[in-house]
């Protein structure tokens, strides 16, 4: 790279304070689904195949097992605080939290469960900076997908967020067919994703 290259190719220097909201939703040519976590700008890699059917199943899934009051958003960012607009994966929100077709982004208190699932490049963050980020913010439910077994097939982590603690619980794993209960009855055959 040559130091012309590198001089055409210059980030911009983020402000003393970190990235705002209103940074993320304004900075103009932001590459797709970037997230505010702490004020930092975080740019996703490209996803693999399996990210993306694992998410086309529970979005499928959930369309067909959530009640009118609960709708599901895939890819949305939620804004959690001033420095914080994580997009979740998955969102299920309440059906009055949807504005309209150029809406951008969901409130943190209009999310009853956020899902993320897992890539290499952001296991860290899927597994221990954006869960603790939701249940800061009240979010009750969290679910977290991985890829497991010889034949790759996703394995759900489901968690509640505890009223005392404020920390999310592990409340099952789900291995062939998730069915819970909360935050509505939810029923998925999670082997259907090699239909896909």
């Amino acid at each position: 790279m040559t130091a012309e290259s590198v001089e055409q190719s210059r980030w911009p220097m983020p402000p003393m304070d970190g990235y705002t909201v209103d940074d993320l939703f304004t900075l103009p040519d932001l590459p797709p689904h970037t997230e505010l976590i702490d004020g930092t700008l975080v740019f996703v890699s490209p996803q693999r195949y399996f990210h993306f059917t694992a998410i086309d199943l529970l979005v499928n899934g959930l369309r067909r097992s959530l009640p009118p009051d609960l709708k599901v958003a895939r890819e949305m960012t939620v804004v959690l605080d001033r420095r914080n607009g994580p997009e979740p994966d998955i969102s299920v929100v309440k059906a009055s939290a949807k504005t309209g077709p150029l809406q951008t982004h969901f409130k943190g208190e209009d999310v009853v469960l956020a899902i993320e699932v897992i890539s290499p490049e952001s296991e860290s963050r899927d597994r221990y900076t954006k869960p603790h980020k939701y249940a800061a913010a009240g979010i009750r439910h969290f679910w977290l997908v991985e890829m497991a077994g010889p034949d790759c097939h996703p394995v759900v982590q489901v968690y509640e967020l505890g009223q005392t603690s404020g920390t999310y619980a592990l409340t099952g794993i789900h291995h062939d067919h998730i069915k819970v209960d909360v935050p509505c009855p939810i029923d998925i055959d999670l082997t259907a994703i090699e239909e896909l």
